[in-house]
């Protein structure tokens, strides 16, 4: 994690120092500054949007504080000023303080720099009071996701220039640096909202207080068909629905759908790009990656108890590959709609799923062997890294690298067509082995499972 957060800090910093040279590129003849500002509306949706995922608001703080003599006014101001000095609030601090600097050395006068910034701070300061206004609601985000691909698409199909216009809007706070106080004060009216709001309700036996949920059981009687692999298949589809963050994971994976939209849209990416193998490997595997590679640390709680029992290792590894299959096939057919910016997107994501489907499923089953970490399910889903291990990190390279690496060759030697005919030759090839696969994956899961339950067992993993 310390890690992460050094390259996390340092690649923000080197994009806040090389966006004036990047916009410059991209747009030449333009002034960087407002087609940033021309940017920033998207910024603020994203922002909101990894915000309501990511952010951990400092509320359980406030149960051990009201044991004490101390008033809620005081309570209710220690939150939100502690929320004022997230880490999430930083982030932006590292990207526009480089390139303000940036943008100073090029001759743009420091005043109007100086105040730009203090808008942007503002602007910052209410997105945070905005998330906990909203955090946690599902219609929120949904309205939240309606609104950012509505915006989009009315962009892409150039029905209104909406993001010239907010760039205007934005880029005024730069040329007349006394309007940069609105954005502070809608951070100062943030802040106000959520006082009234969280004042009121800084109660034991009122919003801080557990929610108890009815869970509806169900059988699923419909899982028979699939025959011996049933039970498992039926394991994991309750597991899944009954923990937030393995519910979380499907929601994820259904958005990603949307994630080629950022490069199908850009003329920089062509078919001959290596970018939309990776899209095409990201988008239709997406559930494979974020669900496959903890296998078997979701089952980690009582992994010890069914390797104990006459429960067959090679069908419980058989369901895994069965139920990650479907995802992959559900996510192809979603991105289906691609179609649209050429048949080669199309190709793009149907070989990709091929690969997928044969490739990808033995990898990551197999490096799932390499899980020692145990997983809490019922522990909170934002923020959550357990069963986070260097096994995690490593498979990246056979899922994405080995495909992007046989498209360039192919695609630089021989023709595109090619490189889609072998990428989907291997993921049929892939399937057709996938019992003799399975049989030695299965094989190598035997041969460390003391090792793999020993390592579920330590919980502080």
């Amino acid at each position: 994690m310390i890690f992460f957060g050094i390259y996390m800090l340092v690649s923000l910093i080197g994009l806040g120092t090389g966006l004036y040279f990047i916009l410059e590129k991209i747009f030449p003849g333009a002034d960087p500054m407002l087609k940033l500002s021309e940017l920033l509306i998207y910024w603020l949706f994203f922002e909101l949007f990894v915000r309501y995922f990511m952010q951990k608001l400092p509320v359980l703080d406030v149960k051990p504080l009201l044991l004490l003599p101390i008033k809620k006014s005081t309570i209710t101001h220690y939150v939100l000023g502690k929320s004022i000095f997230s880490i999430y609030n930083f982030f932006a601090l590292f990207i526009f303080i480089p390139f303000g600097i940036v943008l100073m050395m090029h001759g743009y006068p420091m005043p109007l720099v100086l105040f730009w910034f203090l808008s942007i701070l503002g602007l910052v300061l209410m997105v945070n009071f905005i998330n906990f206004i909203i955090n946690k609601s599902d219609k929120a985000l949904i309205g939240l996701v309606l609104v950012m691909g509505t915006v989009r698409a009315v962009e892409y199909f150039d029905l209104m220039p909406i993001s010239k216009y907010a760039g205007d809007v934005f880029y005024t706070l730069y040329e007349n640096p006394l309007l940069a106080v609105i954005p502070l004060l809608f951070a100062v009216i943030g802040y106000s909202v959520n006082y009234r709001f969280l004042r009121n309700r800084i109660f034991l036996d009122a919003s801080l207080k557990k929610k108890n949920k009815e869970v509806v059981s169900s059988d699923m009687g419909w899982t028979k068909r699939f025959g011996s692999i049933a039970p498992f298949l039926r394991l994991d589809l309750k597991l899944i629905w009954r923990n937030k963050r393995t519910k979380m994971q499907v929601f994820i994976s259904l958005a990603m759908v949307l994630y080629g939209l950022i490069f199908y849209t850009m003329d920089d990416f062509g078919p001959q790009s290596p970018m939309l193998v990776f899209v095409g490997i990201f988008m239709t595997g997406i559930f494979l990656m974020n669900f496959g590679q903890f296998i078997p640390a979701w089952d980690s709680a009582y992994y010890s108890m069914m390797m104990s029992q006459n429960i067959p290792l090679r069908k419980y590894l058989e369901s895994k590959a069965g139920l990650i299959s479907v995802s992959v096939v559900v996510m192809f057919l979603l991105s289906v709609p691609y179609v649209y910016f050429g048949w080669e997107a199309l190709a793009i994501n149907f070989s990709t799923a091929l690969y997928n489907l044969g490739v990808n499923i033995p990898v990551i089953l197999f490096f799932g062997s390499m899980n020692k970490k145990r997983i809490d399910l019922a522990r909170s889903a934002v923020g959550n890294m357990q069963g986070t291990g260097a096994a995690q990190f490593l498979v990246g390279i056979p899922l994405f690298g080995a495909p992007m690496l046989i498209y360039m060759a192919l695609v630089f030697f021989v023709s595109f067509n090619v490189a889609m005919i072998v990428l989907s030759v291997l993921g049929i090839i892939g399937f057709v082995l996938r019992k003799p696969l399975l049989d030695k994956i299965t094989n190598v899961y035997r041969k460390k499972k003391y090792g793999m339950i020993a390592g579920f067992k330590e919980k502080e993993s």
